[in-house]
């Protein structure tokens, strides 16, 4: 089953290599959009509770981290039903262990290209006025992985019932665009109406979001935030979840 779910992984990675448009595409468009949206803002954001403008373009890094992330996974999901309209799907379902070689094998392809396109971005955080270092890169890494298989399990758990592209990307744009916009990813919570503040406690992406935030800004030499253990363990929880619902509707005779 690892031989076959890593086949499959390694199927996603070159068939993403390969279209060179989509390569090109994946790593400009985040860092245009947070050159571009991050310059018009500026300082013009005010920090809650003080007179200090907030450097937008250092503030939405992290978040356009988590955007990668998040759109990369969800993406690598549409496969499954390009893979079942063309019968490559139902060909490896037969195959003993054939569902679990499936769910591991899109885990880990996604999770893949999700890391390394954060990573290639997080290239130019000095630019953002982050400095990480090898250990901050480490913990950056795992909360990375973390969450593009979370991700991905999500995006998995929408894309196998379906049978239309259309409809999966209808869906994302309802979905997911409204839970990377409460996520803390384009504006501080601390600024926001109330009702919002309550939509992004119950977000998990907004604990992502304050990993990767308080991951980037630990200096070399500082400690890392008290809360990260926190948000890390949230993220964890709720990838376990997911890839058990993956699991649980994989698994399924229909």
């Amino acid at each position: 089953m690892l031989k076959a779910a890593y086949s499959l992984a390694q199927r996603e990675v070159m068939r993403f290599l390969r279209q060179k448009n989509r390569v090109i595409g994946a790593l400009a468009t985040p860092v245009i959009f947070w050159f571009l949206l991050g310059s018009g803002v500026g300082n013009s954001l005010v920090q809650a509770g003080s007179r200090d403008r907030l450097d937008y373009l250092t503030y939405f890094f992290p978040g356009i981290i988590l955007m990668i992330i998040l759109f990369t996974a969800i993406f690598s999901t549409v496969s499954i039903i390009e893979d079942r309209r063309e019968g490559f799907l139902q060909g490896v379902l037969v195959a003993p262990s054939g569902w679990a070689a499936i769910l591991f094998g899109k885990l880990m392809g996604g999770t893949i290209l999700a890391v390394l396109q954060a990573l290639t971005v997080v290239l130019v955080a000095p630019y953002a006025d982050y400095h990480p270092d090898l250990r901050v890169i480490v913990y950056l890494v795992a909360v990375m992985s973390v969450l593009a298989v979370g991700l991905t399990a999500l995006g998995f758990l929408l894309a196998w019932p379906m049978d239309s592209t259309q409809g999966f990307h209808a869906i994302i744009n309802l979905l997911f665009i409204p839970l990377w916009l409460l996520s803390g990813a384009l504006f501080p919570p601390g600024g926001a109406a109330e009702w919002v503040r309550v939509l992004m406690r119950f977000n998990p992406l907004s604990y992502a979001h304050n990993a990767l935030q308080g991951l980037l800004a630990t200096k070399p030499g500082m400690p890392f935030p008290a809360d990260l253990a926190q948000d890390f363990s949230i993220v964890i929880a709720v990838t376990l979840v997911l890839v058990m619902a993956c699991a649980f509707q994989v698994s399924r005779r229909s």
